[in-house]
């Protein structure tokens, strides 16, 4: 089955329009239609919003329920993911934070760490 026609059938299943798709995506109407209509192959970060807005896994894009049960995937690859999404999300709070300080905060702060680095 085409991508196109795949998020057709899921989005008509949901009962939902695309107008819903786009409030839900934040991408354009005509977009939308352009992809379920086969004139447009969207990203892989695209359908990644899609599946989302649809509320289902992004494999279910990819394939027919009938020849495909749910993956198997080892709890030990999700737990995992959620601690790199954790550090992820830390280090870019403190990377968000350390581009908003001025080069005499961003000193003192690389002298602090510095100096504690060396007590270890």
């Amino acid at each position: 089955m085409v991508i196109g026609e795949k998020v057709r059938v899921l989005r008509e299943q949901k009962n939902m329009s695309q107008g819903d798709i786009e409030k839900r995506t934040g991408l354009l109407r005509c977009y939308i239609s352009r992809v379920e209509n086969g004139h447009t192959v969207p990203s892989i970060d695209t359908l990644e919003k899609w599946a989302r807005a649809l509320e289902v896994p992004m494999y279910r894009l990819f394939t027919d329920e009938d020849h495909v049960k749910t993956p198997n995937i080892p709890a030990e690859a999700i737990q995992s993911r959620r601690a790199n999404a954790k550090q992820n999300h830390e280090f870019q709070t403190f990377a968000k934070y350390l581009s908003r300080m001025d080069d005499k905060d961003r000193g003192l702060l690389i002298h602090i760490a510095s100096k504690m680095a060396s007590r270890a």
